[in-house]
């Protein structure tokens, strides 16, 4: 049994960590429809975060997720302004056409909610430019999320290059990302529907996939832009994407160095891994832990591992949080800075694949 001290020390020790914990952060969510917002959906009784509100049109969608994660109705606005106003979120994530992110930053901006979009930035360089300027004057932070962003293997491939300098200036890095095809794996129509519109997402495979590479390639140059774009798309599939590419190389030329980015829906399985070369060896990524490695000295290959730990977070949703309370430095990765060069290589390269020659970018 308790005694009166004991449990009078329990209460004060309670109460003292309920007054040092941090509040949750209370965000809003702006569409439904891109599959990945099951992502925050899932995670919402962590307790780091409180939904306060959803901006969404289609309301089928909306009842089929509350249904599916126990969400009240009551939070489903028509509008981000509607939903700003009345759930007053400190950020909000975009779950909608990658050409809609441009208008929630109008609406978001000027209220001083800051936003976290789902890659890439925008559809297009001025689109890109545009937001990062509403963000800047109201001091906001505008954010790019990638399932990359979260892996350790990444983050060790970048200290191996950088921070141990262990194989020299880098010379060549190649990075593939996709999939089957996103009808082949079963993404749902709403997200289906502007996936593979050339005006809504921008591109096909080119900018659904490209956007890693170009943001890995960025981050590993140190924020460099190429000098160079050339680009390659093709429709290998057109009777299932008719409107857009299916399959994208995309080359960038640095003063010293060559990026690669391998974009498909057309692999015989989901990969997102690269290579980096240096003057003295190599790492390559096998997934968010597995790591190949061969230095100068190095007779063959080694394997490595590297813990989800070292990278910034565990997930972007615990990232934002920690980094709006102040409890973490901001992460390269997701920057306005990296992601406007990565809309910058992607207009450009949008641009190559039409005419058939490099953009050279001034």
């Amino acid at each position: 049994m308790l005694t009166r001290l004991t449990l009078l020390l329990l209460l004060i020790t309670q109460f003292a960590v309920a007054q040092t914990a941090p509040k949750p952060l209370r965000v809003g969510i702006a569409g439904l429809t891109h599959a990945h917002v099951n992502t925050i959906l899932g995670r919402l009784k962590k307790g780091d975060l409180v939904l306060v509100g959803i901006a969404e049109t289609n309301l089928d969608l909306a009842g089929r997720l509350a249904k599916q994660y126990g969400f009240d109705m009551a939070l489903v606005y028509p509008t981000i302004d509607e939903m700003l106003t009345k759930g007053k979120p400190e950020a909000v994530l975009d779950f909608g056409a990658i050409a809609d992110h441009v208008k929630t930053v109008r609406v978001c901006a000027p209220r001083g909610v800051h936003v976290m979009v789902e890659k890439p930035l925008a559809t297009t360089y001025a689109d890109a430019v545009q937001m990062a300027a509403l963000a800047r004057k109201h001091k906001t932070q505008l954010l790019t999320n990638y399932e990359t962003t979260w892996y350790g293997s990444n983050h060790r491939a970048y200290a191996v290059a950088h921070t141990d300098k262990a194989i020299g200036d880098i010379r060549k890095i190649v990075v593939h990302d996709g999939h089957e095809g996103p009808k082949e794996i079963g993404c749902n129509p709403e997200f289906l529907a502007w996936l593979t519109d050339p005006v809504a997402n921008g591109a096909g495979a080119l900018f659904d996939f490209g956007c890693y590479g170009a943001n890995l390639s960025t981050w590993l140059m140190q924020g460099q832009r190429p000098t160079s774009v050339r680009a390659v798309t093709q429709q290998i599939k057109p009777d299932l994407y008719p409107n857009v590419d299916d399959e994208a190389t995309v080359l960038l030329t640095y003063p010293k160095a060559q990026a690669v980015i391998q974009a498909s829906w057309n692999w015989p399985f989901g990969r997102k891994d690269m290579e980096v070369y240096g003057q003295t060896g190599y790492v390559n990524t096998i997934d968010g832990n597995r790591m190949r490695v061969r230095l100068k000295a190095d007779k063959a290959e080694r394997p490595m591992e590297a813990p989800q730990t070292e990278a910034p977070a565990s997930d972007p949703f615990t990232y934002l949080a920690r980094l709006l309370r102040g409890e973490t430095k901001p992460d390269a990765l997701t920057s306005l800075e990296n992601n406007l060069i990565v809309v910058e290589i992607l207009d450009a390269a949008r641009q190559s694949a039409k005419t058939g020659k490099a953009v050279i970018l001034k």
